[in-house]
């Protein structure tokens, strides 16, 4: 069943993202030369993300505390990284972000391109060049555009919080940009990393938590362990809901 259900999900995402390729690329040629920040083809992504979750009547999904008030300062949204079903799932929630997203995916073709002409930063993963590629999220940050980092770097191998990396908690103490904690769950049982195979039952649960005030914390190893401890109880308690 497993199977069958996933073969069919896979066509009919491929037909979505074809789509999809096709009226981005309308729109990133009409809109570039006034569009800075690539924010009219990125909004058309909401789209794509509910033609590829809604497909589906056994899929569930629950969201609390996705208050727009709550990126009203400059923002970078932070969360758990569970599947590749993330980006879609967060693409849910009521507002535009700017994503940093690992090089390797700008190279896919069509989603690949799709993910350059929505205008996301592409980072070297284990680079020390990456940290220095985050300070291109300050703008459209500070412009009104949240920024969105995983900062475990990569998806979980086991359901459960990784270790942070400093760069989103480096920016936020140095240009003094709020810190959104959200914490999902669900994307990891109904896609597991390295599998193509995919559940089809599945109640995903996303909350937003409140934003974080980075000068509350004297370090950035103070404000980075803070926000581990938030997010790792959450998706505790999250797990405790059943599917």
């Amino acid at each position: 069943m497993r199977t069958l259900f996933s073969i069919f999900i896979w066509i009919y995402w491929t037909i979505c993202i074809v789509t999809f390729f096709v009226i981005i690329s309308l729109l990133y040629l009409f809109t570039f030369p006034f569009d800075r920040f690539n924010q009219i083809p990125n909004k058309t992504l909401k789209g794509l993300a509910r033609a590829m979750l809604f497909i589906n009547p056994g899929w569930k999904f629950a969201i609390s505390g996705a208050d727009p008030d709550k990126v009203n300062r400059p923002t970078i949204v932070i969360g758990n990284h569970q599947s590749f079903l993330d980006l879609p799932l967060l693409y849910l929630l009521p507002w535009n972000m700017k994503w940093v997203a690992k090089k390797s995916l700008f190279k896919i073709p069509l989603l690949g391109w799709i993910i350059f002409m929505t205008g996301q930063i592409a980072i070297e993963r284990y680079s020390l060049k990456s940290v220095k590629k985050l300070d291109k999220l300050v703008q459209p940050i500070q412009k009104g555009i949240p920024g969105m980092i995983f900062p475990e770097g990569t998806r979980t191998e086991n359901g459960n919080l990784k270790s942070f990396k400093n760069g989103a908690f480096l920016m936020a103490k140095r240009y003094n940009l709020n810190l959104l904690p959200i914490v999902h769950n669900g994307g990891f049982e109904a896609m597991p990393t390295g599998s193509w195979r995919i559940a089809p039952i599945q109640t995903f649960n996303i909350r937003v938590l409140n934003p974080i005030d980075p000068r509350d914390f004297e370090t950035v190893e103070d404000l980075k362990q803070n926000a581990h401890v938030l997010i790792e109880k959450e998706l505790e308690d999250l797990r405790q809901i059943k599917s």
